[in-house]
């Protein structure tokens, strides 16, 4: 019979009792791993893209700060869950153990030794890190040696032998953008995607426009100079819009414009705070807002659209869709423009 506490992972939780282990505030991450559990020898953090953004910025941009900070929560908490953002990440490491009451389908093809993605949150994984390696801020990550638990009701993907690691993690890092980007675009749509230069930008650009098709608009809004440089030489983005998203009005016209009109679709990927009514003001009535951004602020999002009378769907990203790490790896395999421009950001970095 299954044991939905330990299959949850509730018995690792701290405080407060009762709590899942994502919204616990403090859970247990010591050794040894339960029968239900796979323990995972780690090799790197993908810290979540606005949760990496306010330790860096908090922390004075140093690498070294940035990285004791980050060692720090996950000292206190037995996980990382950033106290601002609420956020984690994910994590890439080895298979160390696979309990012999692990009863999910997919995590039972895993092995020891196989490299693998956790595709869950770091808000619920237990960690325990042992040493801080080094911090790569151009892509968010965090180089360590430790231990993590994966639990019978999580999800983990084995890393593709066809794609570099770097590359590989930094796509499943975002994989629920694009999976449920594919859902939402339908053909003749005008989407727009806020933050369009990062890599969920990227992947849900791509996806976008293959969806839209020659009769659609996908437009990129981003505010760095060197994203709008490398966005306007992709065939898959119709227009580059450069502004600020969180000047609500001033975007939302500028993104109106662009498109012709209101946004059927808009994704919000910003890493930054206060680009909710950016989004909101860019969207047609009974139009979707999908914020996959952790920097998102619901109340503000529900509470704005409400202010302004805007009748639109507001839809918050989930990092889970059926299937897809394996749609997003495929993109990779599938547009040499896409891989291109990710493995200048990321395969080549240290």
């Amino acid at each position: 019979m299954l044991d939905t506490k330990k299959h949850l992972g509730l018995h690792r939780v701290i405080e407060p009792a009762g709590a899942l282990p994502q919204q616990a505030r403090k859970i247990r991450a010591d050794l040894p791993a339960e029968p239900e559990e796979i323990l995972i020898d780690v090799s790197s953090l993908n810290v979540d893209s606005a949760s990496f953004h306010q330790f860096y910025a908090a922390n004075e941009k140093d690498p070294v700060k940035t990285g004791e900070a980050i060692l720090a929560v996950i000292r206190e908490r037995g996980k990382l869950q950033n106290p601002v953002t609420g956020s984690g990440g994910m994590l890439i490491g080895t298979v160390r153990e696979v309990g012999a009451k692990i009863t999910n389908p997919d995590l039972r093809q895993l092995k020891p030794g196989d490299r693998v993605a956790t595709l869950v949150s770091l808000t619920l994984t237990p960690l325990k890190i042992t040493k801080l390696k080094k911090v790569i801020p151009e892509v968010e990550r965090v180089e360590v040696e430790g231990t993590a638990i994966l639990f019978n009701s999580g999800i983990a993907a084995k890393l593709p032998s066809d794609i570099n690691e770097g590359l590989a993690l930094a796509a499943l890092d975002v994989c629920g953008a694009p999976a449920q980007t594919a859902q939402l675009v339908k053909p003749g749509m005008k989407v727009a995607v806020v933050g369009g230069g990062g890599k969920s930008g990227l992947f849900c650009l791509y996806e976008a426009k293959k969806r839209a098709g020659k009769t659609g608009k996908v437009v990129a809004f981003e505010y760095s100079d060197a994203a709008c440089e490398r966005l306007r030489k992709l065939s898959f983005v119709d227009a580059v819009v450069q502004g600020n998203a969180q000047n609500g009005v001033e975007a939302a016209e500028k993104i109106v414009a662009a498109l012709g009109g209101p946004a059927d679709l808009v994704i919000n990927v910003a890493n930054v705070a206060g680009t909710e009514m950016a989004c909101i003001l860019s969207t047609r009535d009974k139009g979707i807002v999908y914020f996959f951004s952790m920097a998102t602020s619901f109340p503000a999002a529900a509470l704005g659209a409400e202010g302004v009378g805007a009748d639109v769907q507001l839809m918050i990203g989930n990092g889970y869709t059926a299937g897809h790490a394996a749609l997003t790896l495929e993109l990779l395999r599938e547009s040499a423009e896409l891989r291109t421009i990710l493995q200048s950001l990321y395969e080549a970095r240290p």
